[in-house]
């Protein structure tokens, strides 16, 4: 068989790249290991993750509904419900893409490919070698384990088994305060669990402009969560009913005794099988295939995208490459290169990011601008009940560039895409303060930080 382009992965770089690929009127083969489209985002990830965490928030609603004057004498979580209708979503959304796939002309083969050779790859399970032209890795990442404690599927988890969990444990350990580690945090907390996070660095989310994570860490606080930060979990022995690890650092030692154990501390690239010395084509010290800003790989022919090719480690990040690689794959000209790569973590309040953090900025040699605007002054976020967070604009005091938005609030995943549209679109303060946003809704917010930054905030006081 010969293809013009086969597409290892069939996850969210490798099935967008698969479907433009198509469109762009390219004969394609997508291979996938697993029985399911969609990879980890679809299956094991932000989909699941979503689901969980906004059925936990809607039991919180339903809680604290009195000061509405909804009384509500009796809530509960059915994991089991619970799980079955995550289920049903997951499925509806992985049937989807196939049936986009099957729509668009491409195939599909369920196997696990390798490299034969520099134009052939070899699919065990159908056992059968194709012919390409092009050929996209898209196999995105796996959990990493953390040294002495291995994953067993009881009593010491990854996000993957966690998030199939039909009953709540009591106790429960997270070992990384990521965004991964704080996002189920936050569900089984949520959820009824007792949760302590143990992070080996000096903040959780490490890396995220510090004023946003503290209202994170104050609300998971509340919820009755511990933070142990710049502390380190070792030497995990089983107990009855659970595990006792020993926790030490930052003046803490002691041994905490947990039902389960689930251990975050990132996700490294997956390549096993895929014969990458076939090519020549190494990988660097961290296991990423590295690439160019349009998905080249040193070998030509090869292309790769999404987790597998390096940080960020993002589902729309993987998007964006497909489209990239399935462009050049083509012949096309492929889309600019992001300016401004959103990132936002579900946890509550939610965290968003787009551009420069403040920090950041200064680190490049820019003298800055910031304005902070409080949801505590948005005239919607009090009527939601959920006025806890700000959002924070950073812009260049020379040129009036706007550099950064960071937002910690409601709803901050759906409103940092208006920031990185901005940003890509080198726009000034003044010309994001100008765009009229409707009142009373969120949005006004990324109005009201920006004029705070130019000194010409209404609805707060400059400072």
């Amino acid at each position: 068989m010969k293809k013009d382009l086969v597409v290892i992965g069939g996850g969210s770089g490798g099935y967008v790249a698969a479907i433009r690929a198509a469109q762009l009127g390219l004969d394609v083969l997508l291979v996938e290991k697993d029985s399911v489209l969609g990879g980890t985002c679809l299956n094991r990830g932000c989909i699941p993750t979503k689901a969980l965490l906004h059925a936990a928030s809607l039991l919180g609603e339903i809680k604290r509904a009195g000061v509405f004057g909804i009384e509500v004498p009796k809530a509960s979580l059915d994991m089991g419900k619970l799980q079955e209708w995550k289920g049903k979503v997951v499925n509806r959304l992985v049937q989807g893409v196939r049936f986009l796939l099957e729509q668009n002309g491409v195939q599909v083969v369920q196997g696990e490919a390798g490299f034969a050779s520099r134009d052939t790859v070899r699919i065990a399970g159908p056992d059968m070698e194709v012919e390409f032209r092009w050929a996209i890795i898209a196999t995105g990442s796996v959990p990493k384990e953390l040294p002495g404690f291995p994953f067993d599927g009881e009593r010491i988890l990854s996000s993957r088994e966690a998030l199939e969990l039909r009953a709540l444990p009591e106790e429960l350990l997270v070992i990384g305060g990521g965004y991964i580690g704080l996002e189920l945090a936050t569900f089984f907390a949520k959820a009824g669990s007792r949760v302590t996070v143990v992070e080996v660095m000096e903040q959780v989310l490490p890396g995220v402009d510090p004023e946003l994570v503290r209202f994170v860490v104050r609300r998971l606080k509340a919820l009755g969560v511990k933070i142990l930060t710049g502390c380190k979990a070792r030497d995990p022995r089983r107990i009855q009913g659970g595990l006792a690890v020993e926790v030490e650092g930052q003046g803490t030692e002691g041994t905490l005794e947990v039902e389960k154990v689930l251990v975050c501390v990132g996700r490294r690239p997956y390549t096993e099988g895929l014969g990458l010395d076939v090519l020549g084509l190494e990988t660097d010290r961290r296991g990423f295939i590295p690439v160019g800003e349009d998905c080249r790989t040193e070998v030509p022919g090869i292309l790769a995208v999404g987790d597998v090719a390096g940080e960020p480690m993002l589902a729309h990040k993987a998007h964006f490459q497909g489209k990239v690689a399935a462009a050049v794959a083509a012949g096309r000209e492929p889309p600019p290169h992001w300016r401004a790569m959103p990132a936002a973590v579900f946890t509550d309040p939610e965290i968003a990011v787009a551009g420069l953090s403040e920090s950041e900025a200064r680190e490049q040699g820019h003298e800055v601008v910031v304005g902070r605007f409080p949801f505590t002054a948005s005239g919607r976020a009090v009527t939601l009940e959920e006025a806890q967070g700000l959002v924070k604009v950073i812009g260049d005091k020379d040129t009036g560039k706007l550099l950064g938005v960071g937002i910690a609030g409601p709803w901050a995943s759906e409103l940092v895409g208006e920031a990185s549209l901005a940003i890509s679109q080198g726009l000034t303060l003044e010309e994001f303060a100008a765009a009229i946003r409707p009142h009373p809704t969120l949005s006004e917010t990324l109005m009201e930080a920006a004029e705070a930054a130019l000194g010409q905030a209404i609805h707060a006081l400059n400072r």
